[in-house]
């Protein structure tokens, strides 16, 4: 597990209520900007940065032996990946190579399902626009033009569809 990823459990620390270790993770680790968090959590910026700023209180002095959960962290990787699939996609690579490494790291089934569903998005990310910049329905989209490399590994590994 890299130093990433270890960084994305600190900040999920126990002593934080998951929404505010995710904000926190977001913005600590995750790259996000305070007005990203806010957008991504439907409240106010300045709320956000409250929210941000007690759970840095919160976790200042805290001796950090006892990493945060799995499912904050999953929850983190999926903000940022859906961050970065409406905009940077730097941002959804980052976060499905973080996920990636967490599936090698630990067997359990929703890190499994996570992936596979952003590789499932990710395939397909260049065909789901019109040259426009309006959406392509699933049903019309040039399914020629999907990355459908990662796929059947992503796939067998999740159980989807039966193959496990």
């Amino acid at each position: 597990m890299d130093d990433t990823l270890q960084l994305y459990f600190l900040c999920a620390h126990l002593t934080l209520t998951p929404s505010s270790a995710v904000a926190l993770t977001l913005r600590a680790v995750g790259g996000l900007t305070t007005r990203q968090i806010a957008q991504a959590y439907l409240v106010p910026e300045a709320t956000m940065a409250q929210r941000i700023s007690r759970a840095k209180r919160t976790v200042s002095g805290v001796r950090f032996d006892r990493p945060g959960d799995v499912a904050t962290v999953l929850r983190v990787l999926y903000l940022v990946f859906n961050e970065g699939y409406s905009g940077d996609v730097d941002l959804a690579a980052e976060a499905i190579r973080l996920t990636r490494q967490l599936a090698a790291a630990i067997d359990h089934p929703e890190v499994a399902g996570l992936l596979a569903l952003m590789l499932l998005h990710h395939a397909r990310r260049a065909t789901r626009t019109a040259p426009d910049g309006s959406l392509v329905p699933l049903a019309e989209q040039d399914r020629g033009r999907w990355d459908t490399e990662p796929l059947p590994t992503c796939l067998s590994r999740s159980g989807v569809c039966g193959v496990a």
